[in-house]
């Protein structure tokens, strides 16, 4: 494949010279001796969508590798190009991090990811009986109570994200004046046996999580009806049921992108152009985390046998970007 990347030129000259019309021409692989990275965030299905992608440039003639980077703190990595892209990015869930990196031009978005999402607070099923009146968001006010822990007493107890993903359940339980406290927990894995054990023991229990993710194929769950997202909650006091906070409603539907390093452009042109048009579906990524995280089969192996398989839906990717 290379060799067709670095003469292509010559064809193309010899086609003129003979008169004959020229094919769109491929796109350069680039600075092959150099090795890619792409970043490996906190979450299972981030390490999925990656190393997919990672796999088929590695097929193309890259070299690639994945660094494990904080959420927030890979856009300065990838401002100096030290990380060259990020493939898993939650429009609902990055905040000024992304917008000044854009704005200031030293990360580039680089499309869609197309992953179907939801997110906000749930709770298993049994918590319908628990706590009356759920999913309506109104019902969590009588039943604080119910939900106390010893660190939030008297005050219910809401599990949030691991602390350096962010305060949205805090900013929602002070936007709501609900007498509950946000609890982060300490990794993906936290929250998803505190789920897990919750449903199987009955326990009370209000978490914000995430959709797609293989638990919920496992856990029946409900999801708080908040009152719908709009900009202007994060912005007007007077909008949404509490006149006197913003932050009173629930989380944004998420779009998933992809962000790089603006210099991959013309250091690997056809990586760019790949990464560009990659797409990955949640009826693809749930049974590979479920592979992953509850079978214990190797990422590596999980991954590389998508790819395997799945040819028919990258190649066209792989075949536009270099053509």
């Amino acid at each position: 494949m290379q060799g067709l990347f670095k003469f292509g030129g010559t064809v193309a000259a010899c086609a003129l010279a003979l008169g004959l019309a020229v094919p769109a021409q491929s796109a350069e692989l680039g600075d092959t001796g150099e090795t890619i990275k792409l970043a490996l965030n906190e979450w299972t299905g981030q390490h999925i969508t990656t190393r997919v992608a990672g796999e088929i440039l590695t097929r193309a003639g890259y070299n690639v590798e994945y660094v494990t980077a904080g959420y927030f703190p890979q856009f300065s990595a990838m401002a100096d190009g030290s990380l060259h892209a990020s493939l898993e990015i939650w429009s609902n869930n990055i905040g000024d991090n992304w917008t000044k990196a854009e704005a200031d031009g030293t990360v580039a978005h680089i499309g869609n990811l197309g992953l179907q999402t939801n997110e906000g607070w749930l709770y298993p099923k049994h918590m319908e009986e628990v706590c009356p009146g759920l999913p309506d968001w109104n019902a969590l006010k009588d039943c604080a109570g119910k939900l106390a822990a010893a660190e939030t007493f008297p005050k219910g107890r809401v599990l949030s994200y691991p602390a350096d993903w962010g305060t949205r359940s805090a900013d929602m339980i002070k936007g709501l004046d609900l007498p509950y406290k946000a609890i982060p927990a300490g990794s993906e894995g936290a929250l998803v046996a505190e789920l897990k054990g919750a449903a199987a023991g009955k326990k009370p229990l209000i978490m914000m999580f995430w959709a797609p993710h293989w638990v919920l194929s496992e856990v029946d769950v409900g999801w708080v009806n908040m009152p719908k997202y709009d900009p202007a909650c994060g912005e007007d006091p007077a909008w949404g049921p509490n006149p006197n906070a913003i932050n009173d409603c629930g989380v944004d539907v998420a779009t998933t992108f992809k962000v790089a390093w603006p210099g991959m452009q013309d250091k690997w042109p056809a990586a760019w152009e790949f990464l560009n048009k990659f797409q990955f579906k949640a009826s693809d990524q749930e049974p590979m985390m479920a592979a992953v995280d509850v079978n214990g089969e190797d990422l590596g192996a999980v991954t590389k046998a998508w790819v395997d398989a799945n040819e028919a839906v990258w190649k066209p990717w792989l075949d536009a970007a270099t053509m």
